[in-house]
């Protein structure tokens, strides 16, 4: 069993059963989840003309390798109705794999550690709750290092289900 990073985010429709919805998904799927951050909402980033997203980071155990881990996350997305338009458009849901272990891959279908960790907030917050002495290993850093130096300046606050 191998330990994976996964964020999972959406911001169309019910955001939070999307959330709900993929961690389950993932968690029959994929492997299991050891961990939850707690979830955040958070700005768009690339495209902000569009609603916040919900974002979470999980950490599973997975019997898989990086690219079925991958093709398994890309049928969970297509089961919860992810459409592919446009890039950073709006979502039902949005799973990456941040971390497998300590691998480092670079393919066309798939990168690891995932190239844009280090300039997201959205990633780095919830990330930093739950592994926040995680060196990533393609650049030597902690995750608190990465998020301390972040210049992302995007606003990640803690999902409060009672004032959506």
């Amino acid at each position: 069993m191998k330990k994976a990073y996964l964020i999972i985010g959406g911001n169309i429709g019910d955001r939070l059963q999307y959330i709900n919805a993929a961690s389950l998904y993932i968690q029959q799927h994929c492997g299991e989840i050891l961990q939850k951050s707690s979830i955040y909402e958070t700005a768009p980033w690339g495209k902000t003309d569009q609603p916040s997203f919900l974002n979470q980071v999980l950490k599973i155990v997975t019997p898989l390798t990086p690219i079925a881990l991958l093709n398994s996350i890309l049928k969970i997305e297509l089961s919860l109705g992810r459409q592919r338009k446009e890039k950073y458009d709006a979502r039902t849901i949005d799973i990456d794999i941040l971390y497998f272990e300590d691998e480092q891959l670079n393919t066309l279908e798939l990168t690891i550690p995932h190239p844009k960790i280090r300039d997201r907030r959205f990633v780095l917050i919830p990330l930093a709750e739950i592994a926040p002495n995680l060196i990533d290993p393609s650049i030597g850093l902690s995750i608190t290092s990465m998020l301390d130096n972040c210049i992302d300046k995007l606003e990640v606050t803690v999902f409060n289900s009672e004032n959506k």
